[in-house]
């Protein structure tokens, strides 16, 4: 029988241990790393885009063994690279995990040279696919293990700075649109930041909930199913939509005053705010996005705010609300009576209260 590799991780034991490396590598190349990749990792990788599409090119059109010969060559080189550029002040002490895709060449290449050394590397057992499994896993285990409070309101009544003070308080807070990088309606993209991958996404969702205790109740905001362009698991958004919920409501004052604040950069970027108004035109049509940029032009903020408000969001809030959170009661709710900040913390303590 075939001695076990004492440096190996095994997939059962990854959790348990993640948080004892004083690194994890991920030696894949940056567009593999870029879609995805443990949280906390940085990238080292032994194969640059080019030239990992070039020793997949060899395979297919030479043979194996030259692509084998020419990516040994390289994956040498990087790795030198990497221990001189990064590793060489580390003491022998230093203990790092190394992954690739599936826990193959690459990570076993990297880590046999850190052991050869004498650092105490390991290799990820399955690698990145084998991290993949376990946050799907995780993910639909989470569905089932965690109660939330959700908050809802209509937009602009202030959730997500209501969620944050929570957070302050020590409370459990999940906050999917802080994950997902998009405020979740058709202007909530942030300003020159794109959202993760679907996959990075989970893998946030996934790393959030694995720091929170199952025990006590965690506070997340209502939410569709789609946050921008990505989906929130269905097991957990329907165990979102089944949680209770306590309703956040402000004057429509209020809400335009800290929408124009929060979204600011529309102000600035008013050729922006137009183009995110002419994905409704199929709603409203032609006329009304019209009257809407000629508003922007004007500097007619509040006003647009308000009826944005009044004719898109509203109505839209109101017809969901209802079909999707089936533990919504409207007279279950906060009044937020202003957007300062001792307004937004006083709300939050009674949200919190309520659920004492």
């Amino acid at each position: 029988m075939q001695p076990s590799n004492p440096h190996i991780l095994k997939l059962d034991q990854f959790l348990s241990e993640l948080d004892s490396f004083d690194l994890v590598i991920d030696v894949r190349s940056p567009a593999e790393f870029a879609l995805d990749h443990i949280p906390g990792a940085v990238n080292f990788p032994v194969l640059s885009n080019d030239e990992r599409a070039q020793i997949g090119t060899l395979y297919k059109q030479v043979s194996p063994f030259a692509a084998k010969k020419l990516g040994a060559a390289l994956v040498s080189k990087n790795i030198a690279e990497h221990i001189e550029n990064h590793l060489l002040e580390l003491p022998r002490e230093w203990r790092p995990l190394i992954y690739c895709w599936r826990g193959g060449e690459r990570s076993g290449a990297f880590t046999h040279i850190l052991n050869r050394i004498g650092w105490k590397a390991m290799q990820l057992e399955s690698g990145y696919q084998g991290f993949r499994r376990t946050v799907i896993d995780g993910l639909e285990a989470d569905a089932n293990a965690f109660t939330f409070q959700v908050i809802c309101g209509m937009t602009g009544s202030g959730k997500t700075r209501v969620l944050q003070e929570i957070g302050s308080l020590g409370a459990q807070i999940l906050d999917l649109e802080g994950l997902a990088i998009h405020r979740g309606s058709v202007l909530g993209n942030e300003p020159n930041i794109d959202q993760p991958s679907q996959k990075g996404f989970e893998t946030a969702l996934w790393n959030a909930l694995r720091k929170l205790d199952p025990s006590k109740p965690v506070f997340v905001e209502s939410e569709s199913k789609k946050v921008g362009g990505l989906h929130i698991p269905d097991a957990l958004m329907e165990k979102i939509r089944n949680g209770a919920c306590i309703e956040l409501r402000s004057s429509t004052q209020t809400r335009v005053s800290w929408l124009i604040r929060e979204y600011h950069h529309f102000l600035t970027g008013t050729d922006n705010f137009k183009d995110k108004l002419a994905l409704l035109t199929t709603h409203y049509g032609k006329v009304q996005i019209a009257k809407w940029n000629e508003a922007i032009d004007a500097g007619n903020f509040p006003e647009l705010v308000e009826e944005l408000l009044v004719k898109h969001y509203d109505p839209s809030y109101q017809s969901s609300i209802v079909r999707n959170f089936p533990q919504y009661r409207i007279e279950n709710f906060v009044q937020l009576e202003n957007d300062s900040d001792e307004a937004f913390a006083q709300a939050a303590k009674a949200i919190v209260a309520k659920l004492a």
